[in-house]
């Protein structure tokens, strides 16, 4: 077991919660049949409890007339959140899931009609029960089966994420005149986690001799929720020593997460951590690298974007710290409400959270929001403030009843910006239903990043747009998650298609000033949720001026002769050619590294060659329908390969279980999958290939390639859209290459920026992005 100089922290389930309404944002009619809502009607939920994700179950809500009685033509509705997965209720085909039923104590059938969106926001989907050919009384019931299983339903499918309080909220039109209002019982119940899948162990990726460090230990279940059943005798086997590690320890059933802080390395070198089962001696996961190296900067990795069930989201905005502290094992977290949700008591929750849960050295979290306007008048922008107290600059008060400081919104993003001139804040653009529009406003001295990959999906146009506009703008990558994971926010079964990103900042401190220090000066880089290390610099023959800020923003900014700078520096410089560095450390293998100036790739780097290619095949599919919310693109398909046989198969981020992937027959692979911008796949490995043809077929593209012709390079087919396209590849039969250097010699264009950036992209589907360095002459 552990010893006591390290610190055991878990994070067990509390099924019991529901989010304060009072600190939700939403909108109840002005007009109401009484003042006091107990006389609309109470409500019970059988059974209560909690309920494994992905499970079938029967609920029965019975609801029982208030004092108003409920007219004839009269309704109730119970609502559910937008982003539950759980699919939508139906009443067509009694055998099918989630099929609803429901009848009165009269004997009578209410008219059921369900929704994905007929209600307001955050309940959204709604089941309405009408009353139809009489009235009810105070004391009658309509009761209402959900997954009623008596004509072969298997019931109503749980949602694929964990919520301590799934709630079935009752609303009333006791009087027919199309006003819902809300009663005051909450019926809920609890979905809790499945029984481990996979483990997960996870280190930083950077820190110097004698920093601490903390190594978080998990299972997850199948959908990637932090399971409570796992039960386990640990050993813990590292390749550097490390002080405060104990040599074993043990997870125990209820336990969702083990934390063992306060843990340091004297000597520089790389570490890793083999996480053994201490029964069968088999690994269960392996974390790092960690790099450990003297030098200026550690390296944090935080998901500053995320809402919890106070806004759009799933659980309690304690709960959603929690998570990120506990069970993503983040260093830096913020909380990014869409404003027109924000009332303000819970503006001010807020900032107590923040103030309480920021730990420097240990969890820094940042008080924000996210400013939610319209494209049109700018879109979405993230906000973080240095301190709290600070006033809330809405885009509009669309859902808050409470007029009082509509003063203070400001209602296009060129207001933002000026409201905000004097606040010490930082703000990020990204893409989420709504996207930045960051030609028509953009204020270089406050918008520092482009968060370029979000559970959205990935858009490294917002960050390329800005190039040609003389923008200089760091790479930041989030989850954007609605349900309650920050920091390893898988996307379900619902219209998320991509892993929530994470950024990686180096900061001479993890605290509040050196993250905004490292945001300022773009010290940063973003991936799609995985953590590795890498490093860019760039060199110059003689020598540049590096900028303490941006000069183009700010007059006074200070200059300094260097011969080389780092990921995110503004530099000038009378050389022609200079030479980009590239370090990386993965945890998996890396297919390549691309170099590039701005939208230009100039070279792509491999830890192989042509010569290395063998049997190994792959098939990816990419792009979006078009920047707005309806990016998501469907792809259905087969590739088959004539003359070959499909000796194994692996998924490349099928992040939808119930989604088809599969082998079909001995030489066809079949799928059905969404793309929002990132990339899906597969990869094949074949026997008899040297003669086959590779056969594609898609809904929006085809291939027919002899396998032979198909390279390093590959074939593209290009699929209209937004960068939507196929490609096929060829790869070597074992990838072995987890760390990769180079150097690359780059010629300069004589005008306007150079802006030289690096994407990494792993075997197991994650990217990643440097900040870029902008470079004039």
């Amino acid at each position: 077991m552990a010893k006591n100089n390290s610190k055991i922290r878990s994070a067990n389930a509390d099924n019991s919660k529901t989010v304060n309404s009072e600190l939700v944002g939403e909108v109840w009619p002005m007009a109401v049949p009484a003042e006091d809502p107990v006389l609309y009607g109470q409500a019970e939920l059988s059974p209560e409890g909690a309920f494994q994700v992905r499970s079938y179950q029967t609920f029965t809500l019975t609801y029982k007339v208030g004092r108003f009685g409920l007219d004839d033509n009269g309704s109730i509705r119970v609502v559910f959140r937008f982003f539950g997965d759980w699919g939508g209720l139906q009443t067509k085909d009694p055998a099918a899931p989630n099929f609803v039923t429901a009848f009165t104590s009269q004997g009578t059938k209410p008219q059921l009609d369900f929704q994905r969106i007929g209600h307001s926001r955050p309940w959204m989907k709604c089941l309405t029960a009408r009353i139809q050919g009489g009235y009810l009384s105070e004391g009658d019931t309509i009761t209402i089966t959900f997954g009623d299983t008596s004509g072969g339903s298997p019931g109503f499918k749980m949602q694929t994420f964990v919520e301590s309080a799934f709630e079935f909220k009752v609303l009333v039109d006791a009087c027919a005149v199309g006003h819902y209002v809300p009663i005051v019982d909450k019926p809920a119940v609890s979905v809790a986690p499945g029984p481990p899948a996979v483990w997960k162990a996870v280190l930083p990726t950077l820190r110097r001799p004698g920093e601490i460090f903390q190594l978080g230990i998990k299972a997850e279940d199948e959908w990637g929720n932090p399971s409570d059943q796992a039960d386990r005798e640990l050993n813990l086997k590292a390749s550097l020593k490390v002080k405060n590690l104990p040599e074993k320890a043990a997870i125990v059933m209820g336990q969702k997460s083990l934390v063992l802080e306060r843990l340091s390395v004297a000597d520089e070198g790389i570490l890793s951590i083999c996480v053994v089962d201490a029964g069968s001696g088999e690994t269960l996961s392996e974390a790092g690298p960690l790099i450990i190296r003297k030098g200026i900067y550690g390296g944090y990795w935080g998901d500053l974007h995320g809402q919890s069930g106070e806004t759009i989201g799933i659980n309690n905005s304690r709960e959603y710290f929690d998570f990120g502290r506990d069970l993503a094992f983040l260093d830096v977290i913020s909380h990014q409400a869409n404003d027109f949700q924000v009332n303000n008591a819970f503006w001010e929750f807020l900032n107590t959270l923040t103030e309480r849960y920021n730990e420097e050295g240990r969890f820094v979290s940042f008080p924000g929001y996210e400013w939610s306007g319209n494209t049109s008048v700018g879109g979405d922008r993230n906000v973080f403030f240095r301190d709290e107290g600070r006033q809330i600059r809405r885009s509009s008060h669309a859902l808050l009843p409470d007029r009082s400081d509509i003063n203070t919104d400001a209602n296009d993003a060129r207001e933002l910006f000026d409201a905000l001139a004097d606040e010490n804040c930082v703000v990020y653009a990204h893409v989420g239903g709504r996207y930045a529009d960051i030609r028509f406003a953009h204020d270089p001295r406050l918008e520092t990043a482009m968060e370029i990959h979000s559970a959205w999906g990935t858009f490294e146009w917002l960050l390329t747009d800005g190039f040609p506009l003389g923008h200089r703008c760091g790479v930041v990558c989030n989850s954007d998650g609605h349900k309650g994971r920050p920091g390893a926010s898988y996307p379900g079964a619902s219209m998320f298609g991509a892993y929530g990103g994470l950024t990686c900042f180096y900061a001479n401190e993890l605290s509040r000033d050196g993250i905004f220090e490292c945001l300022r000066k773009r010290h940063h880089y973003g991936t799609t949720g995985n953590r590795l290390h890498m490093e860019v610099k760039v060199d110059f023959p003689t020598c540049g001026e590096l900028y303490d800020k941006d000069p183009n923003a700010f007059s006074d900014a200070k200059t300094e002769k260097v011969g080389s700078v780092i990921m995110g520096d503004i530099v000038k410089t009378k050389d022609q050619i200079v030479a980009l560095v590239v370090t990386v450390n993965s945890p998996t293998p890396i297919e390549r590294v691309e170099i590039r100036n701005g939208a230009e790739t100039v070279k792509t780097i491999r830890g192989y060659s042509t010569d290395d290619l063998g049997s190994r095949y792959r098939v990816i599919w990419s792009g979006a329908e078009y920047r707005g919310r309806g990016r998501q693109t469907v792809w259905n398909g087969k590739a088959k390969f004539r003359g070959a046989s499909v000796k194994r198969m692996n998924k490349i981020n099928a992040w939808n279980h119930e989604r088809l992937l599969e082998v079909e027959g001995d030489d066809t692979v079949v799928w059905e999958a969404i793309t929002t911008g990132n990339y899906g796949g597969f990869d094949v490995w074949l026997s008899g290939y040297e003669e086959a043809v590779i056969e594609l077929q898609s809904n929006l593209g085809t291939l027919v390639k002899p396998v032979s012709e198909i390279g390093l390079e590959g074939e593209i087919v290009e699929c209209g859209g937004l960068e939507r396209r196929l490609k096929v590849f060829r790869l070597p039969d074992k990838n072995t290459h987890r760390e990769l250097s180079a150097s690359v010699d780059i010629e300069l264009s004589e005008m306007g920026d150079n802006p030289l950036w690096v994407c990494v992209t792993t075997e197991d589907g994650f990217q990643a992005w440097s900040s870029p360095v902008f470079v004039f002459r």
